[in-house]
């Protein structure tokens, strides 16, 4: 009797576990697997959903649409992109095979929203006649002429260009080459993930690269934060630092700069001194400087996806790799959107604005549903040190290794980079960068320019940003 009594529990264990599974498993799958399911862009109901409502337009910030929708059947409509593979990284693209991407992502909820009392107004100017729904549109904060100008300039070039609004972190133009036409991407796909040149790859956020000497910005912070005194005091510049073992860190094709101060130092863009003061400061202190400008962290932003850029950590006595970190070389890598956020903070007196792409939404007919304000992430570094380092920037442009990116009748700040790199292998020509603002008293616009293998920063890549300001204030 006891042994069916013991049976009988046994089994009613059992039953009573696979009991406990199953109303976990279908907990899991309700709450967890069962929304992914829903809300993946291959859920073919998803997208029948999708098609009730016409896709709302995304206009640039003066009104200019850059998509357009137009409805096939009940279940398909036809999204174009008018400004091609000018705006693929930045809007993304929506295909009922291949996904949906950037922008197009972060806001589909809204653009597939429409809104009611323009449904009503719609039945009744048309007589009672239904109409199909149109979705909310977005007015982005880019710039199309500004857009194209920096598309144009990096045309054959792989690169990039970001431009923000320092005061209110509006991105102005986000440019990648080379792109893609996300018009045609059913005739393009195959041959675009084979292309060994990454069309896909948004440069501008994903691209990591060594900063070079634009690094030198944040090395020069972290010397005025941690070195009193720093500017009056001076170095002698032979045109190399020995760093023992019978090796040296070299200025840029061996200039000897000789006596020279931290202006100075900066302006003419001394790897001597900059390597020297990298060792002074120790890669705790600029670890720490690197990692206030969100190094080594996601950049917060609102619904851009950014690689996160990279500073090392390094033993104290690796002191080559020290000087070498502290003028955007070792393992130092960043992406151009990083390098845009760390000037546009500068020229905003040390506060850092987060970076968004929309600043309102519409509905279909132009009536605002929501308004995305300018939002702060902090202050990085003291208004002092911000204002120091605008007039080292100011110096570079007009008398230093940045006078390419001038613009007449506007006063420019920059810092060139002309980074090594092994992209082609050993002896591959440097990557060439600028980074800066303008005007230098009242701060519209910072840009962060990259050319792949472009050569001396202080030409390509400050002659690039040059036109982008000029285009982007209209001068």
């Amino acid at each position: 009797m006891n042994n069916i009594v013991n049976n009988i529990k046994k089994v009613m264990m059992v039953f009573l576990i696979c009991f406990i599974a199953l109303i976990s498993y279908m907990t899991y799958f309700e709450m967890i697997v069962g929304p992914k399911i829903e809300n993946s862009p291959y859920n073919r109901r998803l997208w029948i959903k999708r098609n009730e409502v016409l896709r709302g337009t995304i206009y640039d910030r003066n009104g200019n649409a850059l998509t357009k929708s137009d409805p096939i059947n009940s279940e398909t409509q036809k999204r174009e992109y008018t400004g091609g593979a000018m705006f693929a990284h930045v809007l993304g693209y929506v295909d009922q095979k291949y996904g949906i991407t950037g922008l197009e992502k972060k806001y589909d909820e809204q653009l597939m929203s429409s809104n009611i009392q323009d449904s009503i107004k719609s039945l009744i100017q048309n007589k009672g006649k239904s109409q199909k729904k149109v979705g909310n549109s977005l007015k982005t904060t880019l710039d199309l002429e500004t857009q194209k100008m920096a598309y144009d300039l990096l045309d054959g070039n792989k690169g990039a260009v970001v431009a923000l609004n320092p005061k209110t972190g509006e991105v102005i133009a986000l440019v990648s080459r080379p792109s893609f036409d996300p018009n045609d991407l059913a005739n393009t796909w195959q041959q675009l993930n084979q292309d060994k040149t990454k069309p896909l790859l948004n440069r501008a956020t994903a691209g990591l690269y060594p900063p070079g000497s634009t690094f030198k910005t944040v090395t020069a912070v972290s010397g005025l934060e941690n070195i009193s005194g720093i500017q009056n005091r001076y170095f002698q510049d032979n045109g190399e630092l020995p760093l023992g073992g019978g090796y040296s860190l070299h200025n840029f094709e061996g200039e000897v700069l000789g006596s020279i101060n931290f202006k100075q130092a900066y302006t003419h863009s001394s790897n001597a001194y900059f390597g020297s003061l990298g060792i002074e400061l120790g890669n705790d202190r600029l670890k720490q400087t690197a990692e206030k400008f969100f190094f080594n962290k996601e950049i917060p932003t609102d619904g851009i996806p950014v690689e996160p850029s990279k500073f090392p950590m390094l033993k104290s006595y690796e002191k080559g790799s020290i000087a070498q970190s502290a003028i955007g070389q070792s393992s130092d890598l960043a992406s151009p959107l990083q390098m845009a956020v760390v000037t546009s903070t500068i020229a905003n007196g040390g506060v850092m604005m987060k970076p968004h792409l929309v600043s309102d939404v519409l509905t279909s007919t132009g009536e605002e549903v929501k308004s995305i304000q300018a939002e702060q992430v902090g202050q990085i570094i003291s208004s002092n040190t911000a204002n120091t380092m605008k007039d080292l920037m100011r110096s570079v442009v007009e008398s230093g290794t940045g006078t390419n990116a001038s613009v007449e009748g506007v006063e420019v700040a920059g810092k060139t980079g002309t980074a090594d790199n092994q992209t082609e292998g050993p002896g591959s020509p440097p990557h060439s960068w600028f980074i800066g603002f303008a005007p230098y008293d009242d701060p519209q616009i910072a840009v962060a320019v990259i050319v792949e293998n472009g050569g001396q920063g202080g030409k390509l890549a400050a002659s690039i940003a040059s036109q982008v300001i000029r285009t982007a204030l209209r001068k």
